[in-house]
């Protein structure tokens, strides 16, 4: 096969490096945890203490035991080396924790939609039954009538025009 056939084929891939699998879930985890880490001030502190010593143990130790003389080279590139893998997985953990709160989110949104169908489920509710005992004698009613009646008999009055009962 010459190369121009290669190069026509669609969908062949290219790889320079083999590919590696690995599980997302277990690199993600790492991620989150060196970001955790890398965000304390227990790192900060280190850090600092180790660039210091680095600095120090350079410029007043004997020539002979500097491992790294003056422009720091070195530990530049150190620095360097540590931020360029820093950042990549400062974002991955940040792109996990945007996905959580995402799903999160969306969990929110069902359980609010599901409360407001409930909330209107029973307000229609409240509002059939108030309806229904708006139409019925309440009992507050119903003693307020049958007091009224006895007092009207205990009087002896007739509203139908009728004579008035002896009393008994």
């Amino acid at each position: 096969m010459s190369s121009s056939d290669r190069l026509s084929t669609p969908g062949r891939e290219r790889r320079l490096l083999p590919k590696v699998r690995m599980d997302s879930e277990v690199f993600g985890s790492f991620a989150e945890g060196f970001a955790r880490f890398m965000g304390t001030a227990s790192f900060l502190i280190w850090m600092t203490v180790i660039i210091v010593a680095w600095i120090a143990w350079n410029v007043f130790a004997p020539a002979a035991w500097a491992i790294d003389p003056f422009p720091f080279i070195f530990l530049t590139l150190l620095l360097s080396l540590q931020a360029s893998y820093a950042a990549p997985l400062i974002l991955l953990a940040q792109n996990r924790q945007e996905a959580r709160e995402r799903v999160s989110l969306e969990h929110d949104r069902e359980v609010a939609a599901q409360a407001r169908a409930d909330t209107d489920f029973l307000a229609r509710e409240i509002a059939a039954l108030r309806m229904r005992i708006g139409d019925l004698a309440t009992r507050d009613f119903i003693r307020s009538e049958l007091r009224d009646l006895l007092e009207d008999l205990d009087r002896g009055d007739d509203k139908d025009g009728k004579e008035p009962r002896p009393s008994r």
